[in-house]
């Protein structure tokens, strides 16, 4: 079995048509499923873009699965409750901050959000963000399984089996997950906690090589035990 995955991209259209071209010029499976890691929006200056794009992708069938992220459930909730705040978020900054994503998304779609009331924001987003496009994150799933692979966006609880966590935990958690010493049924490929370049860490491996703070957009390559990241000379092993 080949499959392949993609780690956060944030917004960064560019970099995820780079991903895609380095999948596309593999030679594994060519019609290989595609497993996107979720926070598909936020930061970059192409959140739209990169939903327009995934949205075309599967509407014309290909193998794609594209999970929630953290970042992706934000944008869903302000659109659908107008919420501003998630109370994972422990520095209590709203999703309207730079810091969290919201400004650069709602950007995309022609939206300024600085100096403005959160009510005349969130109205003038209702009205120009597509119904489809918050009908795609609102149907995104939280993990996907592989054989041995699980993929989800950010981990999972230790010792919950998999049919029991909150989504808070799918889509938000790093410790206990992130513990090197914890043995899991599966190999969990997940993003969400960025790091310097994506990692095999023996019991997981972490895709979140940065892209979201304008590094590469590394993708991976998974064939039975073995697991390979794509740069621009083809496969790595990890």
């Amino acid at each position: 079995m080949t499959i392949y995955a993609v780690g956060d991209i944030h917004g960064y259209r560019d970099a995820l048509e780079e991903a895609l071209a380095r999948i596309d010029d593999d030679p594994g499976a060519p019609d290989a499923p595609v497993v996107f890691l979720g926070d598909l929006v936020a930061r970059g200056p192409d959140s739209r873009g990169v939903i327009d794009l995934l949205i075309r992708g599967l509407a014309e069938g290909r193998p794609w699965i594209v999970l929630k992220g953290n970042h992706d459930r934000l944008f869903e909730r302000f659109l659908d409750h107008g919420a501003e705040h998630d109370p994972r978020i422990l520095s209590g900054r709203g999703w309207l901050t730079p810091q969290l994503g919201g400004p650069a998304t709602l950007a995309s779609y022609g939206v300024e959000a600085d100096d403005r009331p959160p009510l005349e924001v969130l109205a003038e987003a209702r009205d120009v963000v597509p119904a489809s496009h918050l009908q795609f994150l609102r149907a995104r799933p939280l993990w996907h399984m592989a054989g041995g692979l699980l993929f989800v966006h950010a981990g999972i609880r230790p010792g919950v089996p998999l049919e029991e966590p909150t989504e808070d935990d799918l889509l938000w958690i790093r410790d206990p997950f992130l513990d090197p010493a914890r043995a899991f049924p599966w190999l969990v490929v997940h993003g969400h906690t960025a790091i310097e370049y994506p990692r095999h860490y023996g019991n997981r491996v972490n895709l979140d090589g940065g892209a979201g703070w304008g590094r590469d957009l590394v993708p991976a390559v998974f064939e039975g035990d073995d697991a390979f990241l794509l740069g621009p000379r083809g496969r790595v092993p990890m």
